[in-house]
């Protein structure tokens, strides 16, 4: 893979701490899907240089709801330690189709935000938060507005129009300005 390869993929998970003393690490993931996502055998990717460096996971667990993830290139404590803070990302082809009136979030980047109106409010330049309570960070004129990422609110989302239409609740816009 190419360097610039590295931007062309998806982030499933960021490394938060080790655990044990064989080289495994606690993950905080960032898909619908850990069990498939960080299954023994599979590959993530950790940015490096000139190109992605692979690591195939040996092992899954989960320790509350976070995967702790062992993989074959990581077999000591002071290895895994080098991984706090990592992203983990796998190629966009390697996603699985959804199910329609479903996306992926990172194809919501991007994206317009408009009012029901046809007010342009911004562009999605992140999406953040919890699940379940995951919010759109909306650039308008170098300020970031927080439109929950919820079906009252966002009520059209079209990742292949680049468009997501809004019906925001009254003073949400003006009270994120």
């Amino acid at each position: 893979m190419e360097a610039s390869a590295w931007d062309e993929m998806v982030l499933v998970g960021v490394v938060a701490r080790t655990h044990g003393r064989h080289g495994e690490v606690v993950v905080n993931p960032e898909t619908d899907f850990p069990e498939d996502r960080f299954a023994p055998g599979g590959t993530l990717f950790l940015e490096g240089t000139p190109a992605p460096r692979p690591l195939r996971i040996r092992a899954l667990w989960f320790h509350g709801a976070r995967p702790v993830l062992a993989f074959e290139e990581i077999r000591a404590l002071s290895d895994a330690e080098t991984l706090r803070g990592a992203q983990l990302r796998v190629p966009a082809t390697s996603l699985r189709p959804l199910p329609d009136g479903a996306w992926y979030e990172h194809d919501l980047v991007g994206c317009t935000v408009r009012t029901l109106g046809g007010d342009e409010v911004g562009a999605v330049t992140s999406i953040e938060g919890p699940a379940g309570a995951r919010r759109l960070i909306v650039t308008v004129e170098g300020s970031e507005i927080d439109v929950p990422l919820a079906d009252e609110i966002c009520v059209a989302v079209d990742p292949a129009a680049r468009e997501i239409l809004i019906d925001p609740p009254e003073g949400l816009l003006e009270v994120n300005r």
